[in-house]
């Protein structure tokens, strides 16, 4: 019995900790080269976090239709300090996939990537909830 509490609350405890996570959460990109944009789902994936597009929109703001809906943007993503963030995100209108650099500040993060030598910014994201 007592190891079935002591589970418990280690159990507890790192819930409690994920729930902290800043980062958790759905997120409005920036507009793309098309000026297309979409809603990022951000949640633990193992020990990592990961971000799913749930939800796709054009330039006019409708909602559209995407091959991409249920795939990862931002994948492999991890706390390095000071609210920033390394991992790899996914940029569909490139087809590419980009070592990240996620900064945090408030309800808004700064995100960009590179892949060999080329660098994109990849715009700020907004915090919806």
């Amino acid at each position: 019995m007592r190891k079935l509490v002591m589970m418990a609350a280690v159990l507890g405890l790192g819930a409690g900790m994920a729930s902290a996570e800043p980062l958790l959460g759905m997120w409005q990109t920036a507009k793309d080269d098309n000026g297309h944009f979409g809603l990022i789902q951000v949640a633990p994936c193992g020990n990592k976090l990961c971000g799913k597009l749930v939800k796709s929109y054009d330039e006019n703001g409708n909602e559209t239709q995407s091959d991409h809906i249920g795939r990862n943007i931002i994948s492999e993503t991890v706390p390095v300090g000071g609210g920033e963030y390394k991992g790899k995100v996914y940029s569909p209108d490139r087809d590419k996939t980009y070592n990240s650099k996620l900064e945090l500040k408030g309800e808004r993060l700064e995100v960009s990537g590179c892949v060999m030598f080329i660098c994109r910014d990849g715009g700020t994201w907004r915090k919806m909830q």
